[in-house]
């Protein structure tokens, strides 16, 4: 991996860190859902992969930048696993299963209204 690959990632995840946490921080203050700010950035992310996905972007650049960088940054994977594991630790089974099930399920569904969106238009 070059200087540039490394750069253009950097760059990228700055951005993805950047809107990470400020959604973390403020989103559910503004709409008041009881939805985890955790889930509400897999759904987006997963939209916007969807749209990357869409868009087939051939210049390794643009790759690097929008998957390794911003999204690999953006997405908030592990912070899903440590929730599941924390209701896991508290016994609270039925909660963990449909938390599961809700980021899963709507995980693929924005992502696949992200892909949609690009193909109709």
């Amino acid at each position: 991996m070059d200087f540039s690959s490394i750069s253009i990632i950097l760059l990228g995840s700055t951005f993805g860190l950047i809107l990470r946490i400020f959604i973390q921080n403020n989103f559910k203050k503004s709409i008041g859902f009881d939805i985890q700010n955790t889930s509400i950035v897999n759904f987006l992310s997963s939209f916007l992969l969807g749209i990357f996905v869409a868009l087939n972007f051939i210049n390794n650049e643009i790759l690097v930048l929008f998957y390794g960088g911003f999204l690999g940054c953006f997405s908030t994977f592990s912070s899903f696993i440590y929730q599941l594991f924390d209701l896991f630790m508290k016994r609270k089974f039925l909660r963990l299963f449909f938390h599961y099930i809700e980021v899963i399920i709507f995980s693929f569904l924005f992502f696949y209204l992200g892909y949609f969106l690009i193909q109709f238009f």
